[in-house]
């Protein structure tokens, strides 16, 4: 044994999931709104201290502020122009939150028909 734990060369994840209802416009002009489900993963060799990738209530703290500004509004307003856009934006704004040595591994967008869009840093 190396004197690290029986997990450090494990690789672990962890998610987190939270909804979110946005408007997007569509090329011809109409109103198109979308539920989605939108799950965070992070990743890491090994557990920390307490036996966890990261601290689940941190992570869905960093997701609800992430959320809060798109939460039923209509994207365009915000300088987006679709569900990856939203997906890329999201990703941006979190991989900063996630603290070394975990790193945030997917962020994915499922919608209500079960389509998911999933991005990785």
């Amino acid at each position: 044994m190396d004197g690290l734990g029986p997990s450090a060369h494990l690789h672990f994840e962890a998610a987190v999931e939270r909804p979110l209802s946005v408007v997007f416009r569509r090329e011809d002009g109409t109103w198109e709104g979308h539920d989605y489900l939108v799950e965070v993963i992070t990743a890491r060799q090994g557990l920390d201290a307490f036996d966890v990738v990261m601290d689940f209530r941190d992570l869905e703290a960093v997701l609800d502020r992430a959320l809060a500004p798109f939460q039923g509004k209509l994207l365009s307003d915000l300088g987006l122009d679709g569900p990856t856009a939203l997906a890329e934006r999201l990703l941006a704004e979190l991989a900063p939150h996630v603290p070394a040595p975990a790193r945030l591994a997917e962020l994915a967008l499922t919608d209500g028909r079960g389509r998911r869009l999933a991005l990785r840093p």
